[in-house]
């Protein structure tokens, strides 16, 4: 493992995604470990993407008081059918969520009659449980969540919003195997906005993959604004950055 530092930001670099997705686990169940010391239960939101498919798996392994544990997740596609696998819901549902004991979970719903209304419970229910961590990806496009760079919003006044996907976003939906096509690619969504996963107290982004070279070049080279989202994490007091060696290419 290698390991650099930019502006507060902590990035650690491993061989692959196995190696990654390991580390990433140990790390998060250290800090849970240490946090459930003092409080009664942690709020944890997780990505879903296959970039989350190691360490997810990891997690399965570890010694985690799920039951003190309330999990939410960070954008859902709004008008996918709602059993579909590309679901980030049932993504995570199927990943680790069925496999765990969670105190709760919370997910949201891109099929709600009113999605304001949607918008609204899911931010009351992040006013309530603030965010302890934050599980990410980073998109090809340095989105985090579904903000991507043309709705990305540092002081956003909202917590949850509707969003249309740039065209960068939907192919990434193809190049990760998720849709055949990007016609079959749903064109908008639900997510948590930049200030709401911000103020997670601990931020942790798990990026592997030759795809994903680009994002972390920007990442950590170009200005900190929203023509890269994902720049925010470089202002971030608790944030760490794991990439293997083909995320890293291009540093």
């Amino acid at each position: 493992m290698r390991e650099i530092n930019k502006d507060k930001l902590n990035v650690k670099i491993y061989s692959g995604r196995p190696e990654l997705g390991a580390a990433a686990a140990e790390i998060l169940t250290a800090k849970i470990s240490e946090l459930l010391k003092t409080k009664e239960y942690i709020n944890i939101i997780f990505a879903s993407a296959p970039s989350q498919n190691e360490f997810l798996a990891e997690l399965l392994n570890k010694n985690i008081e799920w039951n003190r544990i309330n999990a939410f997740h960070m954008d859902e596609y709004v008008g996918l059918h709602p059993d579909a696998p590309q679901g980030f819901g049932n993504f995570l549902k199927d990943r680790l969520f069925s496999k765990v004991n969670c105190r709760e979970v919370h997910y949201l719903n891109g099929n709600a009659v009113n999605i304001q209304d949607e918008c609204k419970r899911y931010s009351d229910l992040l006013i309530k449980y603030p965010t302890d961590i934050v599980c990410l990806g980073i998109g090809e496009n340095t989105h985090l969540a579904f903000n991507d760079p043309h709705v990305a919003d540092f002081n956003d006044p909202e917590i949850v919003k509707v969003v249309d996907l740039d065209q960068d976003c939907r192919t990434q939906q193809v190049n990760d195997g998720c849709f055949a096509s990007i016609d079959d690619v749903p064109t908008h969504a639900l997510t948590i906005t930049m200030p709401a996963l911000f103020k997670s107290t601990f931020a942790y982004a798990i990026v592997p993959g030759k795809f994903k070279a680009n994002a972390i070049y920007h990442t950590l080279n170009s200005d900190i604004s929203e023509l890269y989202p994902s720049t925010i994490l470089r202002k971030h007091d608790h944030a760490i950055l794991f990439i293997d060696e083909d995320s890293a290419s291009d540093l």
